[in-house]
């Protein structure tokens, strides 16, 4: 992934509290000679395991998704995070805390959307501490599916979200790990 960690480098803004914004190439602005190496990279792990759909939070994680799910020949089902007057109750639901709005809130996916025993790939571009992610595993269980494996643009590695999923037996696959920011500076795992 030289093309996601060369605009790491040049591209991506260090806010308060380590928050990484990369805006310009990945959430915002979609870099999208980046999104097919994201993707490539994503297929080229996960195809030798059964996928029946993708599943990602909106709204960041839905054009990386979207590209995956092109690999794979399935569909994408994006998690509701905005009360919908067209969203019915017959939902599954999940807490979930978002490290950058340093706020709950309750993703939803209608139960129409995911079937039990699919097999599913959850998809998305941060991991800090796992809370969109642990929400979309709880929403694959309730639905009594199964987590094949969980694809990350850009790990936090020094949170626990990676960790944590790890030591639970999750087929986590990150592409870029950053391990610290020291002094404004990202410092990548190799």
């Amino acid at each position: 992934m030289s093309k996601l960690y060369q605009l790491l480098q040049q591209d991506a803004v260090i806010l308060e509290n380590s928050i990484v914004k990369v805006d310009s190439f990945l959430n915002h602005q979609m870099n999208i000679e980046l999104f097919e190496e994201i993707r490539d990279q994503f297929y080229e792990y996960f195809k030798d395991k059964k996928i029946d759909k993708i599943i990602t939070c909106e709204a960041s994680g839905i054009g990386i998704a979207i590209m995956v799910a092109q690999a794979f020949r399935v569909n994408v089902v994006f998690a509701k995070k905005d009360e919908s007057q067209i969203l019915t109750n017959n939902c599954y639901t999940a807490p979930v805390f978002s490290y950058t709005k340093n706020k709950e809130s309750v993703i939803k996916i209608d139960k129409r959307f995911i079937q039990a025993n699919e097999n599913i790939l959850i998809i998305d571009d941060f991991l800090a501490n796992g809370e969109a992610v642990a929400g979309l595993i709880n929403i694959v269980q309730q639905a009594h599916a199964h987590v094949r494996g969980i694809g990350i643009v850009i790990e936090k590695g020094f949170q626990q979200g990676g960790q944590r999923l790890r030591e639970k037996g999750f087929d986590l696959y990150s592409l870029a790990i950053i391990d610290a920011i020291i002094e404004n500076q990202l410092i990548m795992r190799v």
